[in-house]
């Protein structure tokens, strides 16, 4: 079998895999907890501004670690080639059997949720739906990278135009003032402290944010890659900041924050105070913009496993490629099991996203770490993160915030993340012996 991956992604196709990686579930479900935690609107779009800030840091530095790195796996590369095998390994544990098919089985039961607003169907059905929907989007990626790359712009392309019509609708129709300096401070539901409050609104606000990084693992399939990933890192977060900031603006002058922090629905909620078929609207983008998310995750994710099975830290049969489509067919077919199987067992969304974010941002605080390993070493690179070293060090230090107040204030899960690394650490030496 052939050991080269096709360069064949495009500046367009891999800048809606940015942007289309990112803006999936979180901006239709987070905005009603986060203000729930945040009850002003000047501290709801301030976590948002802060988050946006917090990802253009993020991505103005792996743009740089990227441009350095042309292979394929991302952030697995980056930690091997700065500190070694075992920070490497744990991250592609990590995104196997926690971060990316975590992810994947929530968005897919967010997928069938909404879907039932359109078709009702059974719980069972809905089940068999999304197993279905894993298997044929995994059919596709196996198919070739370029089919997933089209996927991924046509989808992007479609719930883009959905949001900006949510906005419209919000700016255009809305009643309700909008006072962004509101900063006023009392207390919250759960009577927490600010700082505290902020911290967990971060969670939802980084796990709406969080994909964009997608487009560095595919940096070895792009075409002149030098050029193109650091360009389509930050069109996508530009694009992502500006939507959602946009709709969140449209939440409010459609609803009052109090009624957002207790929706459970809010998009279809906010547009079915205009338009009575607003509800039926929303639930038909969120179904396009979650089946297009779950696609791309598909899609790239695989490129590490398959980085790490070369370097023989995991099963080798993850670094076969298929002969005739030219793509890592094992890693993408496991990567889908694995999901069936959180979706059959699991059938929850809050709680794992809170332990995916926790696991997940240790590992961007590592990742951005990185730079100064590479900038002492001197390194060729095409691309220079502006503001260093402000830039890397301002990530770093909300990524670390993150990390500890989830340990304060959501220990459970913060605690099964650590637990999940350290059976990792076992798996390690494991391969390391074989």
């Amino acid at each position: 079998m052939s050991n080269q991956l096709k360069k064949q992604i495009s500046l367009y196709s891999l800048t809606m895999i940015a942007v289309g990686s990112s803006i999936g579930s979180g901006v239709f479900r987070t905005p009603s907890e986060i203000a729930g935690y945040l009850p002003t609107t000047g501290w709801m779009l301030g976590v948002w501004v802060a988050g946006g800030l917090v990802a253009l840091c993020g991505a103005l530095t792996f743009a740089e670690i990227a441009s350095i790195f042309q292979k394929a796996g991302g952030f697995y590369v980056f930690l091997k080639e700065a500190f070694g095998d075992l920070p490497a390994f744990l991250y592609g544990w990590s995104m196997l059997l926690v971060i990316n098919t975590g992810s994947l089985a929530a968005l897919t039961l967010v997928f069938t949720s909404y879907l039932n607003e359109l078709i009702p169907m059974s719980e069972n059905v809905q089940l068999t739906v999304a197993v279905l929907t894993i298997a044929l989007l995994t059919l596709m990626n196996v198919l070739g990278v370029k089919w997933g790359g089209v996927f991924a712009s046509i989808f992007t392309s479609a719930k883009l135009l959905g949001i900006a019509v949510v906005v419209v609708i919000g700016f255009v129709a809305g009643v309700y003032a909008v006072n962004m300096t509101d900063f006023t401070w009392t207390s919250n539901a759960e009577n927490l402290p600010l700082v505290s409050s902020f911290g967990l609104a971060l969670i939802g606000v980084s796990f709406s944010y969080g994909g964009y990084q997608h487009a560095t693992f595919i940096a070895a399939e792009v075409k002149d890659a030098d050029r193109i990933v650091p360009r389509a890192m930050l069109l996508g977060i530009g694009i992502v900041c500006l939507a959602y900031l946009s709709i969140n603006v449209a939440y409010l002058k459609l609803l009052p924050i109090e009624k957002i922090a207790a929706s459970t629905g809010v998009a279809s909620e906010a547009v079915s105070t205009v338009w009575a078929l607003g509800g039926k609207f929303i639930s038909f983008l969120i179904v396009l913009s979650v089946l297009g998310t779950i696609g791309i995750y598909i899609l790239t994710a695989p490129r590490i496993y398959f980085a790490m099975a070369k370097d023989g830290l995991f099963f080798k049969q993850f670094a076969e490629i298929h002969p005739r489509y030219q793509t890592p067919f094992w890693s993408i077919i496991f990567q889908s099991f694995w999901t069936i199987l959180l979706l059959v067992f699991w059938k929850t969304f809050s709680n794992l996203i809170t332990y995916v974010v926790f696991v997940d941002t240790a590992f961007f605080f590592l990742t951005a770490a990185t730079i100064f390993r590479f900038r002492k070493r001197k390194l060729a690179r095409n691309y220079s993160t502006l503001a260093y070293p402000v830039t890397p060090l301002v990530f770093m230090g909300m990524s670390a915030f993150i990390v500890v107040n989830t340990l304060i204030e959501k220990p459970e899960q913060a605690i099964a993340g650590l637990f999940f690394l350290g059976l990792g650490g076992l798996a390690f030496v494991y391969f390391k012996k074989k």
